[in-house]
């Protein structure tokens, strides 16, 4: 069976190390788009050679059409067509709904949700002409729940969870399918955003019931699934990867530790 190629649209974040981590484990050959300068690659790359990983760097922009299909045309002479494209861009800002910029609203939405359909756009031709692929979305829980800091961040995600949902519909009759992560928060997201608005993110980390945060890994397995063929029947799919965050509403249902409970707002088990 030959190789898988994936693309990472984002290598240089923390989603893409994790999908790095997973994928040059996993049998697959790898495209990773970075800002990075290339020596600080070589580490990276030796790894990759070890696992008998090829890994390719690029540097595109990926709000440029164009700038991607040149891409393409001399990714797929070296390592072969991408089989996978996954979409992780993740651009956050503090700024309301009253006090966002212009310049800043567009750099937010150009960088999440403009480079997610010219991504689309470009993937998925040459995928359609092949008969088949898979295109992933890591997006975030707040493409539906507001976060009370980052309006125009929330606002990306929203419009790429729309995007997929359009791209699976499309895309589907030429057997390419289209799957959204949405994220809750990992480790280290405490400082993502502050807010005097909403208290979403206050002991975040007991606001998940099992007081556990998720990892990059979480979210490269995640992905690694959707990539493979055990999932060749999942298209259209909003996966919600946040251990539960989402559910809860409550402050004072908060699971903290005995040492921080008010235990007459404690929830108790009846035997």
């Amino acid at each position: 069976m030959p190789r898988k190629v994936v693309f990472i649209a984002d290598a240089d974040s923390w989603s893409g190390e994790g999908l790095l981590a997973r994928f040059s484990q996993g049998g697959t050959d790898l495209i990773l788009n970075s800002s990075r300068d290339d020596k600080e690659w070589e580490e990276a790359l030796a790894a990759c050679r070890a696992a008998g990983t090829e890994a390719l760097i690029t540097h595109v922009d990926l709000c440029s059409g164009s700038g991607i299909s040149a891409m393409l045309d001399q990714a797929e002479k070296r390592i072969g067509p991408v089989d996978v494209m996954i979409h992780n861009c993740s651009a956050m800002s503090p700024a309301s709904v009253e006090d966002c910029e212009e310049t800043e609203f567009l750099h937010i939405m150009q960088r999440n949700a403009k480079s997610a359909f010219f991504c689309t756009q470009a993937f998925g031709r040459r995928m359609a002409d092949r008969g088949g692929g898979s295109i992933i979305f890591v997006s975030s829980i707040h493409g539906e729940k507001p976060n009370g800091s980052s309006f125009a961040y929330s606002a990306s995600q929203g419009a790429v969870k729309m995007l997929a949902h359009e791209a699976a519909l499309f895309l589907g009759r030429f057997g390419i399918r289209v799957n959204v992560i949405e994220m809750g928060p990992v480790e280290g997201t405490d400082a993502s955003f502050p807010s005097e608005l909403s208290g979403l993110y206050d002991n975040y980390r007991y606001k998940v019931p099992s007081t556990k945060l998720g990892t990059a890994g979480d979210l490269a397995e995640l992905a690694f699934f959707l990539a493979g063929e055990e999932a060749s029947y999942v298209n259209g799919a909003d996966i919600r990867l946040d251990g539960g965050f989402s559910l809860h509403y409550m402050d004072r249902r908060m699971n903290k530790p005995a040492g921080e409970r008010n235990d007459s707002h404690e929830p108790k088990l009846e035997r």
